[in-house]
């Protein structure tokens, strides 16, 4: 796969939920690269939470923040690097994106509602209909995430396992067809 590769980053794009950071540990473990996830490099830069630069400063500047975040980080090589789910609607962001290989994780609603019902730290889901709130992001997004290099459709019964798995057998083939 190294050899394959030759250095170049993955990133991992999709809506929140779809398990990005704990598929992208268990590429970058496979595989020898280190991992990076946006929003904890963003969390560590500000000093504060995600919910904290939202409530403060509003989406515009976490995703300015974002952004610096991924111009900074494409600047290395051999890593795996989970996005943030909004990354795909700033263009400036897709220039960093293609210096690497881009996988989206998509997984149906459903699945993604059942893994964040009771997790608080997303802003974008601080709404009393978290699902309509989804669906009208997932709306949004799609059209982005449908330009990555390689789709993965998560199905309920993977486990992250499963998922790097199938993702490392499927990059061979990605990379001869460009």
């Amino acid at each position: 796969m190294i050899d394959i590769l030759k250095g170049v980053n993955l990133y991992l794009i999709g809506m929140m939920g779809v398990g990005k950071t704990t598929v992208g540990k268990l590429i970058a473990q496979e595989i020898g690269y280190r991992f990076v996830d946006t929003d904890e490099v963003i969390v560590k830069a500000a000093g504060k939470s995600i919910n904290e630069i939202f409530a403060e400063h509003g989406e515009a500047e976490f995703r300015k923040l974002e952004g610096d975040v991924l111009a900074q980080v494409c600047a290395y090589t051999k890593l795996v690097v989970a996005t943030g789910g909004g990354i795909v609607m700033q263009q400036q962001n897709w220039s960093y994106l293609h210096h690497g290989l881009i996988i989206w994780l998509d997984a149906p609603i459903e699945i993604i509602l059942q893994r964040l019902a009771t997790d608080d730290t997303r802003p974008l889901l601080q709404d009393a209909d978290m699902e309509s709130k989804l669906r009208s992001l997932l709306e949004q997004r799609q059209p982005m995430y449908s330009q990555a290099d390689l789709h993965i459709t998560i199905n309920a019964t993977e486990t992250p396992e499963d998922i790097a798995t199938r993702i490392l057998a499927t990059i061979p083939s990605i990379l001869k067809q460009q």
